[in-house]
C-alpha cells in the first residue's frame, strides 16, 4: 500500500508452501482479509516470496495470467520479491541451508533471473521493482583464504543477472534491482562489508563487464550498476551487529549506493547481569526461543565493547557464564509491535530510528515487514496470523504518520 514514505507491505515468506499452488492458496486465504482491514479502497502491495519450484510454475503463462487477473480483481499489486530462500522455508530444518544454492552457483543465477522475469510481468507501470537476495554465501562454509575467489565468482554470476535486468529495462521499460541482504554470518554481514564489496568488487568487475557487453562508457556502467544492484536494509540484521543506522545510511548516500528496500524486522536483546541467579533467568528466557528450524546467531557485546559472535543460539547458551559479557543480541525475527518479552526486549528502537531517518529524508521507496517466525514462536506469544500481520502493519503506519 502506498504511504507518504514508500510502498508498505509484509513479506509472504511468513506463509508455508513451496509450490505455486501452495503459495497462491495462501495469498487467496490471507490477502483479502488483511487488505480489507488496512486498505479497503486503495491498492494493496504484496511482497511476494516464491520458492524455486513455485517460480518454475508461475513462469507458465496460464498461471501468470490467472495471477494477474486475481491481482486486478483484488486491487492488489506486486512490487517487491524475496529471492533469498530458494527451497523449503517451513516445516523442516532450514538453518544454513537458507543460503543454498549460493551466488557461486548457476542455480542461484537462473532462479533470480526467473524471478526478475516474473516481476517484470507483474510490476505496475511507472513503478520500480526489487528482489532481495542472499549476501553472496554463508561465510562459515569457506576458508577465509578462499574468500577472494568466492567474491569474484559470486560477483561475476550476479552480473549475469544485471545483464538480464538491463535487457528487461530495454524491452519493457521496467526497472528492477537486486537487493543484497547482509545478515549475521553471511559472506557480507554488515553495512561496512557490503560497502567494501560494492566498491572493491562490484564496481570494478561490473564496469568492465557492462562496457564489454553493451559498449557503455565507465560513467554509464557505474550508473547502471547502481540502478540494478542495491542494498536490502534488514533492520534486525543490522541491529544484531550493533550497527549505527545513521552512519551506515549516510555512507551509502555519500557513495551514491541505493537502498532497494527496508526490511522492517526486530531481533531479541538483553543486558546480561553479573549476578548469576539473574543471569540464569535471562538465559532461560533466551532458551525458550531456541528452536530447530532457523539459525539464531547471537552477537555478545563485551564490557570493553568488543563483539563476540556465535553461529547459533545453542553455542551461545553453552558459553553463557562469560563474566565479561554486557549484552546479547539474537537473530530472531520477533513481532515488531512488541518491545518487551519478559526479561528480554526487542530491538524495536532500531526500527523507530531507521524509520525516523526514512521519514526525514526517504532513502528508499520500498518498505517490507519481515516477521517469518510466527510458527516457531513460544506458544504464549502466538496469535492468529491475519490479526498479527494487520497489527504489525498498523504499528508501522502509526510510526510513519507520527
Amino acid at each position: 500500500m502506498q504511504t507518504p514514505y514508500g510502498h508498505l507491505t509484509y513479506c509472504t515468506n511468513i506463509h508455508a508452501g513451496e509450490t505455486w499452488a501452495d503459495h497462491f492458496d495462501q495469498l487467496q486465504r490471507h490477502i483479502p482479509n488483511i487488505k480489507k482491514k488496512l486498505s479497503p479502497d486503495k491498492p494493496f502491495g504484496i511482497g511476494l516470496r516464491l520458492a524455486n519450484a513455485a517460480s518454475l510454475e508461475l513462469r507458465k503463462e496460464q498461471n501468470l495470467g490467472a495471477f494477474r487477473l486475481w491481482l486486478q480483481d483484488q486491487n492488489a499489486y506486486v512490487f517487491t520479491m524475496n529471492g533469498f530462500p530458494y527451497g523449503g522455508f517451513h516445516h523442516e530444518q532450514v538453518k544454513d541451508r537458507v543460503h543454498q544454492p549460493d551466488w557461486t552457483t548457476a542455480g542461484r543465477v537462473s532462479y533470480t533471473i526467473r524471478l526478475a522475469q516474473i516481476l517484470a510481468a507483474l510490476l505496475p507501470p511507472d513503478m520500480e521493482g526489487g528482489i532481495s537476495t542472499s549476501p553472496l554465501s554463508y561465510r562459515l562454509w569457506h576458508d577465509p583464504e578462499q574468500w577472494d575467489k568466492i567474491f569474484e565468482t559470486a560477483t561475476l554470476n550476479l552480473l549475469q543477472v544485471v545483464e538480464n535486468l538491463v535487457q528487461i529495462k530495454k524491452t519493457t521499460g521496467k526497472s528492477i534491482h537486486i537487493d543484497i541482504e547482509p545478515e549475521p554470518d553471511g559472506l557480507l554481514e554488515s553495512g561496512p562489508e557490503f560497502i567494501a564489496w560494492y566498491t572493491d568488487w562490484l564496481l570494478p568487475l561490473g564496469s568492465a563487464y557492462l562496457q564489454e557487453k553493451f559498449g557503455y562508457d565507465p560513467e554509464q556502467a557505474e550508473e547502471t550498476l547502481k540502478a540494478h544492484v542495491q542494498l536490502c536494509y534488514d533492520v534486525c540484521h543490522f541491529a544484531v551487529g550493533y550497527e549505527d543506522h545513521g552512519s551506515v545510511i549516510r555512507q551509502l548516500q555519500t557513495l551514491g549506493i541505493k537502498t532497494g528496500k527496508i526490511q522492517i524486522s526486530a531481533a531479541l536483546k538483553a543486558d546480561i547481569p553479573e549476578d548469576m541467579v539473574k543471569r540464569q533467568r535471562v538465559m532461560d528466557a533466551f532458551k525458550a526461543f531456541d528452536e530447530p528450524v532457523y539459525l539464531h546467531q547471537v552477537v555478545a557485546k563485551q564490557k570493553g565493547g568488543r563483539l563476540k559472535r556465535y553461529a547459533d543460539m545453542p553455542l551461545a547458551l553453552a558459553d553463557a557464564q562469560q563474566p565479561s559479557v554486557a549484552e546479547w543480541r539474537a537473530h530472531y525475527h520477533v513481532p515488531i509491535f512488541l518491545r518487551d518479552y519478559g526479561v528480554l526486549t526487542s530491538t524495536q528502537e532500531d526500527i523507530v530510528k531507521t524509520l525516523d531517518i526514512q521519514r526525514q529524508l526517504p532513502f528508499t521507496t520500498h518498505l517490507e515487514i519481515e516477521t517469518y517466525t510466527w510458527e516457531v514462536l513460544p506458544d504464549e506469544i502466538k496469535a492468529p496470523l491475519d490479526a498479527s500481520i494487520t497489527r504489525e502493519m498498523q504499528w508501522v503506519i502509526g510510526l510513519l504518520n507520527h
